[in-house]
């Protein structure tokens, strides 16, 4: 399953009404980790197809909402549950600790 670029105005439709865990990869293309991250992000789109939704937000063409979000530091993944945060992180993570996060999301 490809993961997507979403822009503000799909963010609405594609992570807050959604029915499933989604997860919100906010990043931007000079950010070594998160381009580190990315594969990684890929692979497990493919792995949770079905159960868990991933949507990628690039932030230097969507600043308004990177900071309508509150993100800081790239890269960084919001878990929304029911259009709620429910899970941030921060920084550069290995497939096992995001695999992790996942199964006790879901």
């Amino acid at each position: 399953m490809a993961v997507n670029n979403i822009s503000e105005a799909q963010f609405a439709d594609e992570v807050l009404l959604a029915k499933e865990l989604v997860v919100v990869d906010y990043w931007a293309d000079w950010c070594s980790p998160c381009k580190q991250l990315a594969p990684i992000i890929d692979e497990l789109a493919r792995e949770y197809e079905n159960r868990v939704k991933f949507v990628k937000v690039d932030t230097t063409a969507e600043a308004g909402l990177a900071a309508q979000q509150g993100i800081l530091s790239l890269p960084t993944l919001q878990f929304f549950q029911g259009g709620q945060v429910v899970k941030s992180l921060s920084g550069g993570k290995s497939k096992n600790a995001l695999k992790k996060v996942l199964d006790e999301l879901i």
